[in-house]
């Protein structure tokens, strides 16, 4: 595999990504959603009267990448819509900001803030759905967006993201749940934390009574691997054997697969919705 120049952005045909969402094996609906999508810039040629039009650069040049999960919470169809509803709203924000920001090299700073104003479009977009119907109607969203060299992680509820980076791996978001507010407090330890009943209780979620979106930046690089996952992986694959797998990978839809089986195998009691990528050198 040949070693590209660090400092370069992948292009699109070096991303290997792939996204899958699976019902699991004791649920009826599948209440997660999942989005891939690149942003793009490109200059649309309308009318010249240059005799060489070709000398007009109309490239479409990469924004940025986006890839996020969504895990509905609420009986009936009240979770899938929630999910559905975040995920749209969302992106359609940050198609919008980012096409704005990257065209006046913007900062951390109001890259982080465009993101935690999606959480709350997505949140606002959920509650307007939620308005005057009965029962629950909320979701977890984790949002990631590469800007070369950046990742930015948006994270509200408890779907996670991980980076494999020199073959280590680490969550790099943190679990909104009740159980992992209490760890942090000196309530549970580690262990009683993921015994404990309200493990999988969300202390944050979109469309909830508390949403409270934090963002992470972390820098990108070549032979890096991310995953995007709902707790229906996590409830039944460990972080070891999720890092055996990335690994070992040869290519973002094997990974996934595999990591779906394990998932399954494992008990499936969830729906289970993954996303890994990674870039690789062409030339």
């Amino acid at each position: 595999m040949p070693t590209p120049d660090p400092n370069r952005p992948p292009h699109d045909d070096e991303i290997d990504v792939h996204g899958l969402s699976h019902v699991g094996k004791a649920r009826k609906e599948n209440q997660d959603h999942f989005v891939l999508a690149t942003i793009h810039q490109r200059v649309h040629l309308l009318a010249t009267n240059l005799e060489d039009a070709d000398r007009i650069p109309l490239g479409d040049e990469q924004l940025a990448f986006l890839a996020m999960v969504a895990d509905g919470v609420g009986g009936g169809h009240g979770g899938a819509e929630a999910s559905a509803t975040a995920l749209a709203a969302a992106t359609q924000y940050v198609n919008a900001s980012v096409a704005c920001l990257r065209g006046r090299h913007a900062e951390e700073a109001e890259f982080t803030d465009a993101l935690q104003q999606a959480a709350h479009k997505a949140h606002e977009a959920v509650l307007a759905r939620r308005d005057g119907r009965a029962g629950s109607m909320a979701t977890t969203l984790t949002l990631y967006l590469a800007v070369w060299p950046y990742t930015y992680v948006l994270q509200v509820g408890d779907s996670r993201y991980y980076l494999l980076h020199g073959g280590d791996l680490r969550q790099v978001t943190r679990d909104q749940t009740i159980a992992e507010d209490l760890f942090e407090r000196g309530v549970l330890s580690r262990t009683q934390a993921h015994r404990s009943p309200y493990a999988h209780v969300l202390s944050s979620a979109i469309g909830s009574d508390s949403a409270m979106p934090v963002v992470t930046r972390v820098h990108s690089a070549w032979g890096d691997v991310h995953l995007i996952c709902s707790d229906g992986l996590t409830k039944h694959v460990s972080d070891a054997r999720i890092a055996e797998v990335l690994r070992g990978m040869t290519s973002a839809k094997q990974a996934c697969e595999q990591l779906l089986e394990d998932a399954l195998a494992g008990g499936g009691s969830d729906n289970v919705t993954i996303i890994v990528g990674r870039a690789v050198a062409r030339s």
